[in-house]
């Protein structure tokens, strides 16, 4: 396994630990104190478990599994790769940083303000961070070798 795909599979794990405190908290507090979950609390459980977890964890998964770039592909870029696994494992945690932050509450209206400018950038350079993935291992989504096999439909073969 390239330890691209590592690093993402590894964040990823992380996460979900992450993401299943947050949610046995709010379920804590739900059922012992009846104090229903904030809605931040909610956004951040969701993002951590959707994007941190089930997201990164398949886009790991992907680079280990696509073939490797071919050896004339010159838009595969491994520092890209990089890149963006960097700015969306940052994005996720800014974002959650500041649901989290937002979720306990207590904020006065200017640091409310610059907790709500957090999650959004947050949420803006998660799109940029998967936008960033998809871009550049288009040119890996295809057959082993180039070839598409004889036994595919012809559809394929078209």
């Amino acid at each position: 396994m390239h330890p691209l795909a590592r690093w993402y599979v590894k964040t990823s794990l992380l996460f979900l630990a992450l993401g299943l405190m947050i949610g046995a908290h709010m379920s804590a507090t739900f059922f012992l104190r009846r104090v229903p979950p904030d809605p931040f609390l909610i956004v951040a459980h969701t993002h951590l478990l959707l994007v941190g977890f089930v997201l990164m964890m398949i886009m790991g998964v992907g680079l280990w599994m696509f073939p490797k770039p071919a050896k004339d592909d010159r838009r595969y870029r491994p520092v890209v790769a990089s890149a963006g696994y960097l700015l969306l494992t940052f994005a996720t945690a800014t974002r959650a940083t500041g649901e989290i932050a937002l979720g306990f509450g207590g904020a006065a209206s200017a640091a409310r303000d610059v907790l709500l400018g957090l999650s959004t950038a947050g949420g803006l350079l998660q799109a940029a961070g998967g936008l960033l993935f998809a871009f550049n291992v288009w040119t890996r989504i295809r057959a082993v070798g180039g070839q598409i096999p004889a036994s595919a439909p012809r559809e394929a073969r078209a």
